[in-house]
């Protein structure tokens, strides 16, 4: 097998300079790094893994995960992803140090600095849709911190993968159980988290676009954000209903479902709404059962919570970088007779 140690004579570096460009740790001359690559993929160099691996444990790798608030219930089963691939990573001498955020770009670029300053290895990211926050992505890459995406992503940005749901596919189902659910003219209300966050934004877009066919029939009256909050979900939703009594039908498409379906209930319009909403949480299921949601769409949390580490895992232990960018999810649709 071909050594780093051949590799850096023939390519006439230091065996520092290759095993930075191999394995993505830290910023090389393009010119240098060209000529590494070209060097190892004609001698077919191939890592030791199980070697890398042993490595990794006497590094003590630590990650870093960034999530959104904790008033979202969703995240309840993502951080019990998070936490069963932290207790396995354990045994290799990774720690995973977790931080919960509101929806707010500068608070994310501070828990960022506090990860970095934390010495983090690598970082898991629900990243806010901002230039500030792609700009960081991009300089975290250059200096040998890698980011994964989760539950939302980023465009343009050098992170290395993303784990969630395709958005627009999940936006779209919304539409399509609206369609069967529904009879008559219907008028849409859509409480949203926030147009920072890319999932939302992604989620209405592909709810709007498979609406066109049906548009004579369905109608989206408003859009309102409320970030997430059950209590301003509650204010948003109830300020909607009052200005446009003529919605019969509510797309949440993003938290604050509770908040939201108690207003409806206190106004008395449960019985002639059709409510399609996001993820199987406690509150969700009961309002399930109640009949006063008809319908959710799943994106499996844990799987979201899990995923993202073990590929940080992987590739700061093997310099293997992720067999793809898009680790989709399944959409996972429950009503009250499957939950």
């Amino acid at each position: 097998m071909v050594t780093i140690k051949e590799i850096a004579s023939l390519a006439g570096v230091s065996r520092g300079t290759v095993d930075r460009v191999l394995n993505h740790r830290g910023s090389v001359n393009p010119k240098t790094a060209e000529k590494i690559n070209r060097i190892a993929k004609e001698l077919d160099y191939k890592p030791n893994r199980a070697g890398l691996v042993l490595a990794a444990q006497k590094k003590k790798l630590k990650l870093g995960v960034i999530l959104f608030s904790s008033e979202n219930p969703f995240y309840v089963d993502v951080l019990a992803g998070i936490n069963e691939k932290a207790k396995e990573l354990a045994g290799y001498n990774c720690t995973v140090i977790v931080k919960q955020i509101p929806l707010d770009v500068e608070r994310q670029l501070a828990a960022i600095e506090e990860l970095v300053e934390d010495k983090v290895n690598g970082i898991a990211l629900a990243p806010c849709n901002d230039d500030r926050i792609r700009t960081r992505i991009n300089s975290l890459s250059d200096e040998g911190i890698p980011v994964v995406t989760l539950n939302t992503d980023i465009e343009n940005s050098t992170r290395i993968a993303y784990v969630g749901s395709h958005y627009t596919k999940s936006g779209a189902t919304a539409t399509g159980l609206l369609q069967l659910m529904t009879k008559g003219p219907v008028n849409v209300g859509i409480i949203t988290g926030s147009s920072k966050i890319l999932c939302h934004t992604e989620r209405i877009a592909g709810f709007q676009k498979t609406l066109r066919p049906y548009r004579d029939r369905i109608r989206i009256t408003d859009i309102v954000e409320a970030y997430d909050d059950e209590i301003e979900s509650y204010e948003k939703t109830s300020l909607l209903l009052t200005k446009h009594p003529e919605i019969n039908a509510l797309f949440f498409a993003a938290g604050g479902v509770y908040g939201g379906c108690r207003s409806v209930t206190s106004l008395g319009r449960q019985n002639e709404m059709c409510i399609v909403a996001y993820d199987l949480v406690p509150t969700t299921r009961e309002l399930i059962k109640k009949g006063i949601i008809s319908a959710v769409i799943c994106q499996q949390p844990k799987v979201q919570g899990s995923k993202p580490l073990s590929l940080l895992f992987t590739y700061l232990a093997t310099g293997e970088l992720p067999e793809k960018e898009q680790y989709y999810v399944a959409v996972d649709v429950r009503i009250r007779e499957n939950i």
